[in-house]
């Protein structure tokens, strides 16, 4: 059975490209454009692995990370987060919150990326 990723991202061309990636992979793709819509996605769809920007409308990437992780039905969700955020206080707080990974979008192929998540879900 396919895995299926959700992709919390404003930006909606990074999105298709994501997706594209991710479904010619073989994954399930699902995505969201605000913080509210990813954690309302996550919650209902019960995906196997988030991965989320940090700089989102309505609820910040942190907000969400939170929410995800004070949940019983997704606390054990990998997260990986993918951001232009690059400071130290951001990676340290993302990771202390529960990311599994946290990549920074301009230091990642997509190839790499693509790596990070099969390791991530364990394929």
């Amino acid at each position: 059975m396919p895995k299926k990723i959700l992709f919390i991202e404003d930006d909606s061309s990074l999105q298709r490209t994501i997706g594209d990636l991710l479904t010619s992979n073989g994954y399930i793709f699902i995505s969201a454009l605000t913080g509210e819509d990813g954690i309302r996605l996550c919650m209902a769809e019960s995906p196997d692995l988030v991965i989320l920007d940090l700089i989102l409308p309505q609820k910040d990437g942190f907000e969400v990370l939170t929410k995800i992780r004070n949940t019983p039905e997704t606390k054990n969700t990998p997260v990986i987060v993918l951001t232009n955020l690059e400071g130290s206080e951001e990676v340290e707080r993302a990771l202390s919150l529960g990311a599994h990974t946290y990549l920074i979008k301009l230091r990642y192929s997509l190839d790499e990326v693509l790596e990070k998540i099969k390791k991530a879900l364990g394929d």
